[in-house]
């Protein structure tokens, strides 16, 4: 018989039980619209994430506290107060690779206005900050160097704390409280809206960071200093010299471990990176579970089809059929069933995708590498678990096999 011959002979015996073909291909269809859609998830996360990230600015560098170390246990990043206004001094006036610099100190509390009242991030920066981190104002003004100076009691409120606080009501000139505190708000900040990670960056107040050190935390170090290279192409060299200045102004010996740690917006994007890649492993792994289950179905599925048409078989064989003729025979029905279940599974999956960022605004991807290697895996899903019945079925003898009832 020619392969054609085969493969038609293949798809008719198929289409003889059309409602167990579709069980049986079932199994399939769930597993790849499975592995299409948890991917695509996974995809979506990871692309999101990467795309809030590069909107910081690849120039970006960011400057923490090391960590303590006592009796053997190292303590996290930040757990020491090795920062201070004049590191940011320093590095601002003696690196030259490095444009702006400014230093951050975080708190958290309550601000009321009127009888509204929001809990937030209170953020102590210099007056560069809008400069390094690209970010605009939507109205109002930015405080002044010399509102950082003379620590003035002044703030600027995230698009989320303004609308909490006041609604409709413009709240530039209007006096809030922070920890009972007044400050006036002298301006809003343009909405930059949540991370890829779910964290909104509207849902802040920034102040004078002398003001929030001295009367919202009482302390002199700074949590953390900001700077954005000349270039992106100067972010390593920005790093050494920021390094190098540190180190000298914190009296460290050669020998001596950094007590601060220097970040890139590259090193960010790869750690975030590395690890949402991980979660889509892990996603697509879980779901591609259900296409071994459906291989299974397919295998047990050919087998009682053997038992079946066993006669049939003895007679295909007395006639003059060779045993690769049933062999493919077998193999093409199970190939067929694993790579219709295939194509199906890739469209429901690619539409439950789009249905999911359409209803929960998750961002997917579906990628053409996830599509394809969904496609191949169920169809050597079908070859592996197909081999065994279409092997068993080519050896049987045709003498028995006409006998059987």
């Amino acid at each position: 018989m020619s392969i054609l011959s085969v493969i038609r002979l293949a798809i008719l015996s198929l289409t003889r039980n059309k409602t167990r073909s579709l069980l049986t291909a079932l199994g399939i269809i769930i597993g790849v619209s499975s592995v299409i859609t948890m991917v695509g998830l996974g995809q979506g996360a990871y692309n999101s994430v990467q795309s809030e990230i590069s909107k910081m600015g690849t120039s970006l560098l960011m400057i923490v506290p090391g960590s303590t170390s006592s009796r053997g246990f190292m303590g996290g990043a930040g757990t020491v107060t090795s920062l201070t206004e004049d590191d940011t001094q320093s590095v601002s006036d003696e690196c030259q690779s490095v444009r702006y610099a400014g230093s951050v100190v975080r708190t958290a509390a309550q601000v009321v206005y009127s009888s509204q009242n929001w809990s937030t991030s209170i953020m102590g920066t210099s007056e560069n900050y809008l400069l390094i981190r690209a970010w605009e104002m939507k109205s109002g003004e930015f405080f002044s160097e010399r509102e950082v100076r003379s620590g003035n009691k002044v703030c600027v409120l995230g698009k989320t704390v303004a609308d909490n606080l006041f609604g409709n009501i413009d709240p530039v000139g209007k006096i809030i409280r922070i920890k009972k505190i007044p400050f006036e708000v002298i301006g809003i900040l343009a909405s930059k809206g949540q991370t890829g990670m779910g964290q909104d960056q509207d849902d802040m107040v920034l102040a004078p960071i002398t003001t929030v050190q001295r009367r919202l935390m009482g302390v002199v170090h700074v949590n953390m200093i900001m700077a954005s290279a000349i270039s992106d192409a100067a972010v390593e060299d920005a790093r050494q010299e920021i390094s190098n200045v540190l180190r000298r102004r914190h009296k460290l010996a050669p020998k001596d471990d950094d007590d601060f740690d220097i970040r890139t917006q590259a090193d960010i994007a790869q750690t975030a990176g590395t690890t949402l890649a991980i979660m889509a492993l892990l996603l697509g792994s879980v779901a591609s579970v259900s296409l071994l289950v459906g291989g299974i179905g397919i295998m047990n599925i050919m087998l009682v089809s053997v038992t079946e048409r066993t006669r049939e078989i003895g007679i295909r064989m007395a006639v003059g059929a060779r045993s690769s003729d049933i062999l493919i025979q077998f193999l093409i029905e199970a190939i067929t069933l694993s790579g219709v279940g295939g194509i199906t599974g890739i469209a429901l999956g690619t539409l439950a995708t789009h249905i999911l960022t359409l209803f929960t605004q998750w961002p997917t991807t579906v990628s053409v590498a996830a599509v394809a290697g969904s496609f191949i895996f169920s169809a050597m899903v079908g070859v592996f678990f197909g081999l065994y019945p279409a092997w068993k079925a080519s050896n049987l003898d045709p003498i028995e096999a006409l006998r059987f009832e």
